[in-house]
């Protein structure tokens, strides 16, 4: 069982984090002004995280989690379906990966994030050709589906979320049914 005071103390920081994410941009996000924000003392910060890139790892790390978690519950729906609940999570936590996108020093959540899509696809692509090597169509397809989430996080469709998602779903579906020679 997790002290309460260390969850508690553990919320704050990343609320206060959260919110200057999003007012202020992560690279202007100081400890010093992180821990006035949280109301909380440096030396509470820094039992919990190294620095402001181990408390956005460990935000990143709780997010991968609950996208592993929806990747679980879609098992059983088709990849058009599965892509659109895919995309409202995104559309949940859209400030957040909006902050992230738009931050140079966040190059390693987008690094994560595609080798987390990778994963999904490489499970979707079970069952291709053993003749065939699937790294680069895995590649290109997490790389588009990467593109077209930061696209909409960043307000660049003049289209809804249903419509970008079942897009994405159907040319991944499309390209899957293809791959496998259907």
């Amino acid at each position: 069982m997790t002290d309460r005071r260390i969850v508690k103390s553990e919320k704050a920081i990343q609320s206060a984090f959260l919110a200057m994410l999003l007012d202020v941009g992560f690279d202007a996000i100081t400890v010093k002004n992180l821990t006035e924000k949280a109301d909380i003392s440096r030396k509470t910060f820094y039992l919990h995280y190294l620095d402001k890139y181990d408390l956005l790892n460990g935000i990143v790390d709780e997010m991968i989690r609950d996208l592993t978690d929806l990747c679980e519950k879609k098992k059983d729906m088709g990849v058009v379906d599965g892509t659109v609940l895919w995309f409202y999570y995104f559309e949940e936590h859209k400030p957040f990966f909006t902050a992230l996108f738009s931050t140079e020093s966040t190059i390693s959540f987008r690094h994560r994030l595609l080798d987390f899509i990778m994963e999904q696809l490489n499970n979707k692509l079970e069952g291709v050709s053993e003749h065939r090597d699937t790294e680069v169509l895995c590649k290109f397809m997490a790389m588009a589906v990467l593109g077209v989430i930061e696209s909409y996080v960043l307000d660049q469709f003049h289209v809804g979320i249903e419509e970008i998602a079942m897009q994405v779903g159907e040319l991944l579906e499309q390209i899957i049914i293809q791959a496998k020679g259907e």
